[in-house]
């Protein structure tokens, strides 16, 4: 087999894991990530390219002689790139603009998951002029707390959990006025509130089967024990003791197969990640929400432990030939604690100097998500900085690995939870 050109697409500590696992592969040619941080530099060549612009993507697809595309952040996907390339004859790893709806319109995916009898939380749309209708309905209902959900993208900052009627006042004219959740809340989706836990399963589809890479656990919330607001995500561990044997089976049987079937049946078959975000209830698993991609800071702790050659799994993918394939992980526990910039995720300052990197420890993995190189100094380019991950023989050990070398690294109001995976140690006891 010849070896294959790739060129990877995103910016975040996400596109750095997913290069540093392509970068073992033996079936890789060249290595290409567009636009790229300093840690995808490591392993890809990094190309200045604005991936929203699909003709500059194609551009440099001919040029470069790229054998396959792998998307990685949603909004490229959302706004139908697979399609776009597959039109022209270019393959690519990533579901098509139908099938991202399940992340790109919420209203969309509890529409199916209701058609398809998939277990989620009951729930209400209402459009954008008629907020005063849904907080009427809200306090008609009277049963808090409520779940208030933009229905388009809006970078993990859409979703407000309100504890009262107040708070769901505030949230609504948040959703209405703010600039940046505007045009994602056209749609309003009113959940129920859902009590138990969560959890996430990450599926890599066909369009015909599916096969489960792994689970892990989400810290959502900027603040300790769950508090605060909604972030990109905190940090993460896997897998998450929750999900047990008998409960992933079932969330295979009742969401992860009739989703897979269903979007085939309805014209839209899933090729790509499929990230099912799960509430573990009494009644069972529940669907929070799906994703069209790797999670991210998820991806940072499912992709070390991956024995399979991960452009193996994905070129089986997009030839539509998984059913022959054994997904295969380590049995050792790993856990990412992510290094945020000091106000996120409100606002914040960029260009503080970070340190301390190179005396982490050589099995500490560090993937960069918002850095950038700044006078041959390495510096803070986001809201979420870095990912710590960290791994051991028990999710214990994996925990003070990365703590370790959390405290090794500095920058000027660097921020972290010191709770990463607590919630997984109390369920092992």
């Amino acid at each position: 087999m010849d070896k294959l050109n790739v060129l990877l697409l995103g910016s975040g500590g996400r596109e750095h894991a997913i290069a540093w696992k392509l970068a073992q592969s033996d079936k890789l040619g060249k290595l290409y990530c567009a636009p790229g941080n300093p840690g995808t530099e490591q392993h890809a060549i990094n190309i200045e390219l604005d991936i929203s612009d699909f003709g500059g993507v194609e551009t440099v697809v001919k040029d470069l002689e790229i054998d396959l595309v792998i998307v990685g952040p949603e909004q490229p996907l959302v706004d139908g790139i697979s399609d776009y390339l597959e039109a022209r004859s270019i393959s690519v790893f990533g579901p098509s603009k139908a099938a991202a709806q399940l992340e790109g319109s919420k209203s969309f995916a509890k529409e199916f998951m209701k058609r398809k009898g998939i277990p989620t939380a009951g729930y209400r749309t209402f459009s954008i002029d008629a907020f005063d209708e849904a907080l009427a309905f809200i306090k008609k209902e009277n049963r808090y707390p409520v779940v208030l959900k933009a229905d388009g993208l809006a970078g993990g900052k859409g979703v407000f959990i309100c504890e009262s009627e107040e708070e769901t006042e505030k949230r609504l004219n948040l959703l209405s006025e703010d600039k940046n959740l505007k045009d994602a809340a056209s749609t309003l989706v009113v959940e129920d509130f859902m009590l138990g836990e969560e959890a996430s399963v990450f599926v890599i589809c066909d369009g015909n089967s599916g096969k489960v890479i792994h689970n892990a656990q989400d810290h959502k919330r900027i603040g300790e024990n769950d508090t605060g607001l909604n972030t990109g995500g905190m940090g993460a561990y896997a897998p998450a003791p929750l999900l047990t044997e008998s409960l992933m089976t079932r969330i295979k049987d009742e969401i992860i197969e009739p989703t897979i079937t269903g979007m085939k049946k309805d014209g839209s078959p899933y090729c790509g990640i499929l990230y099912v975000g799960l509430m573990i209830t009494k009644e069972g698993p529940k669907v929070v929400e799906y994703n069209c991609r790797f999670g991210d800071p998820e991806c940072q702790v499912i992709l070390p432990p991956l024995k399979n050659d991960l452009l193996d799994i994905i070129t089986a993918a997009t030839s539509k030939s998984l059913q022959g394939i054994e997904i295969s992980v380590s049995d050792r526990s790993y856990c990412s604690v992510v290094l945020a910039s000091g106000g996120y995720p409100k606002s914040y300052e960029k260009g503080f100097a970070i340190t301390g990197i190179d005396a982490c420890d050589d099995d500490a993995i560090i993937f960069h998500s918002g850095t950038k190189h700044k006078d041959g100094a390495l510096v803070t380019n986001g809201g979420r900085v870095l990912n710590v991950v960290g791994s051991g023989k028990t999710l214990s050990e994996a925990i003070d690995h990365s703590y370790k070398n959390v405290e090794k690294i500095t920058f000027k109001d660097s921020y972290f939870r010191r709770d990463i995976g607590k919630k997984g140690l109390k369920k092992i006891g």
